[in-house]
């Protein structure tokens, strides 16, 4: 499969706290993409510590009632998040919906399956077919891919993500751990204990208790002076 169109965010090579990342703001206020350095690593776990900005990320799936909320829920805080949508979940409603509220939106794999257990070409497909659906309803395969059910992407993942149109591989440095329903407290605490500056914490839509417990994590950001933003924004300099 050739790659297809991207707007995939690009950074630049790690410093040793943070990044040094290209990409100022167009006259209208959006993020730049094209700006942006061409070098990425392979994988990214956080954006720049010297920022006071952190990025929620969701794995998309769940019913779109419950999708809604979450989004609505983080707009009236005035903060904008990053989902990676499993491809079989995906379609035009939501993904105009993603999009349209400045939103960013990415590939998680087809079907969600442990993608580390699975062979090259059934990776491959993967990837492609949720890039191909998303590029069906959006125009571009999308901002940026997550590796499903695995934190950190095997070499052979990142060239085949890179090889479809990514960039690198989004990973995250802090994990609410909300697939596991552990209640609301404790999703709050898993991420109020463990984030900082240019921290990238992995969510799912599809769990009424993240809902729950986002308007404790953005007011404790907010407490923090931190500002949840997309992960482009997370990595451009200058915001």
């Amino acid at each position: 499969m050739a790659a297809l169109s991207a707007c995939s965010p690009s950074a630049a090579l790690p410093k040793e706290d943070g990044w040094d990342i290209a990409g100022p703001q167009t006259a209208s206020g959006a993020w730049d993409r094209t700006a942006l350095s061409p070098l990425l690593p392979g994988e990214v776990t956080n954006g720049p510590r010297d920022r006071p900005l952190v990025a929620l990320t969701f794995h998309g799936a769940g019913t779109p009632a419950l999708a809604e909320k979450v989004l609505a829920a983080i707009e009236r805080e005035h903060a904008r998040a990053t989902v990676l949508a499993v491809g079989t979940w995906l379609d035009r409603a939501i993904a105009d919906r993603i999009v349209g509220a400045g939103h960013d939106l990415g590939n998680h794999t087809m079907h969600h399956l442990d993608i580390s257990a699975l062979s090259e070409d059934q990776a491959r497909r993967e990837i492609e077919e949720c890039a191909e659906r998303l590029h069906d309803l959006t125009g571009s395969v999308g901002s940026w891919f997550r590796q499903s059910a695995t934190q950190h992407a095997t070499p052979v993942i990142q060239d085949l993500a890179r090889r479809t149109g990514y960039r690198t591989c989004l990973s995250y440095d802090v994990d609410a751990g909300d697939n596991l329903n552990p209640g609301r407290g404790a999703i709050t605490s898993n991420v109020l204990d463990a984030v900082r500056p240019g921290s990238i914490v992995s969510m799912h839509l599809g769990h009424p208790q993240t809902l729950a417990a986002l308007p404790r994590i953005l007011d404790g950001l907010h407490q923090r002076d931190l500002r949840a933003v997309t992960v482009t924004e997370l990595l451009a300099r200058g915001g």
